[in-house]
């Protein structure tokens, strides 16, 4: 007779009777805690104290909604577009990223979804884009960089985003956002992408909530500014940790050095959620330490208003 422990992936042959006794033991706790996770679905997220914060879903894919359906998560947190662009062999047309777009704004049934625009660059290449090699890639022509010095692709995933933010609860977030400057050339862009549909009579929301991803140190030290000109900040804090301290996180021999938990960090990212809320707006997290239950406790005190995890992790 043989034994597989599904969690570790461990064969066992000819078990003995203690071995089979713990790994009945570790399935029947693991049945409890799914029973247990699914009486929390439909529940609202409050703490102890009475401080509620929401609880999203990062993806990646169209694919992953049906698991953010089945967790329950409260919305989509961060909706990464650049997916359309790297699953194609040449520059996704209006239509198709419309029909996408749509799909999980209606999949979704009028919870938040917040899509980010296109962030290609840095260690997401695409050989159609036609980009340079660069000596420093994540500091280098990337996200937003290349959307507004290449408007005709930026206009085209606008459109497609108002179009569909008929269709549901859509939220546009724009990445790696340095300056005030930018946030104004963006919307320059959009009131030009909004009076073509006007013009067009095709029907889009006139109030889609548009946010900026903190990731860079320039970000926070310019977010009461910025706070301003947008509903509400998503903290990206794997590039927000990389650029702080100057670590280049896909160099495995900085592994050791790479401290997301670094004082410096999190002194960042309580900066930005006092300037946000100082000018009224909501912040949330989008990156890996929101799912990082060490400092759980610690996003709370600085007042987040929203945490987005992988959807795995939601429950």
């Amino acid at each position: 007779m043989a034994a597989i422990d599904g969690f570790t992936g461990t064969i066992y042959i000819d078990p003995d009777e203690e071995t089979m006794k713990a790994m009945t033991e570790k399935r029947e706790e693991d049945r409890r805690q799914k029973t247990l996770l699914e009486e929390l679905k439909g529940k609202e997220n409050v703490t102890l104290s009475g401080q509620k914060i929401n609880v999203y879903a990062n993806i990646g894919n169209l694919s992953d909604v049906g698991a953010v359906l089945k967790n329950d998560a409260g919305g989509i947190g961060l909706f990464r577009s650049e997916f359309l662009y790297l699953e194609s062999e040449d520059f996704p047309t209006e239509e198709q990223q419309f029909q996408v777009y749509k799909q999980v704004a209606e999949n979704m049934a009028g919870k938040k979804v917040i899509i980010r625009t296109l962030d290609i660059g840095a260690d997401k290449q695409v050989d159609y884009f036609g980009l340079d090699k660069e000596e420093n890639p994540a500091l280098g022509y990337r996200a937003i960089r290349i959307c507004l010095t290449r408007p005709e692709i930026f206009k085209t995933q606008l459109r497609a985003l108002y179009r569909a933010s008929a269709y549901g609860q859509i939220a546009i977030m724009f990445p790696m956002i340095i300056s005030v400057k930018e946030v104004k050339q963006i919307k320059v862009i959009i009131e030009e992408v909004k009076e073509e549909l006007r013009e067009a009579k095709i029907p889009f929301r006139e109030d889609v909530e548009l946010g900026i991803m903190i990731e860079t140190p320039a970000a926070v030290m310019m977010s009461r500014e910025l706070a301003k000109e947008v509903d509400f900040f998503s903290v990206g804090t794997n590039d927000l940790t990389q650029y702080t301290l100057a670590i280049d996180r896909q160099n495995q021999k900085l592994d050791a050095f790479y401290d997301p938990h670094h004082p410096a960090v999190l002194a960042m990212i309580r900066m930005a959620a006092e300037n946000a809320h100082a000018e009224g707006k909501w912040i949330g997290i989008c990156g890996e330490l929101g799912a990082d239950l060490e400092l759980t406790e610690e996003f709370l005190s600085m007042g987040l208003d929203e945490l987005s995890v992988s959807p795995a992790m939601v429950l």
